[in-house]
């Protein structure tokens, strides 16, 4: 395994994983502000024109798209959230030590999530 005697990320290495996470959090804060608009969009909708039994299976419907736009956004906040930590952990050079085993997480696991804290090890123990 390439990280068995590494304590730490050089300093070109931590530029990388940071690029990918400032990239990665850049789609995901304009995927939010999507959720958010739609989510205004879909409390102004009107319909006025509508008879009383359609009116009341599309205020239904309406509702469902709200709660599901609404847990989309907070799963994409608490996602920007856990990049937006990663960012901190790679300036206060923790960032790709296991919090669990103290052991380098392997690249490849920190660009399929560069925001884990664990490496794979460790998050298969917690299952």
């Amino acid at each position: 395994m390439e990280n068995d005697n590494k304590i730490g990320y050089s300093p070109s290495e931590l530029k990388e994983f940071e690029d990918l996470i400032n990239s990665k959090l850049g789609k995901a804060k304009v995927e939010l502000d999507n959720l958010k608009s739609a989510l205004n969009k879909s409390n102004e909708s009107g319909t006025d024109n509508t008879s009383s039994n359609a009116k009341v299976l599309e205020d239904g419907a309406d509702t469902a798209e709200r709660e599901s736009l609404s847990q989309l956004a907070a799963r994409q906040q608490k996602f920007i959230n856990n990049l937006e930590n990663a960012l901190i952990r790679i300036k206060n050079g923790t960032y790709g030590i296991c919090v669990d085993t103290g052991t380098l997480i392997p690249k490849e696991r920190l660009r399929a999530v560069p925001h884990t804290m664990h490496c794979i090890e460790a998050k298969l123990n917690k299952k």
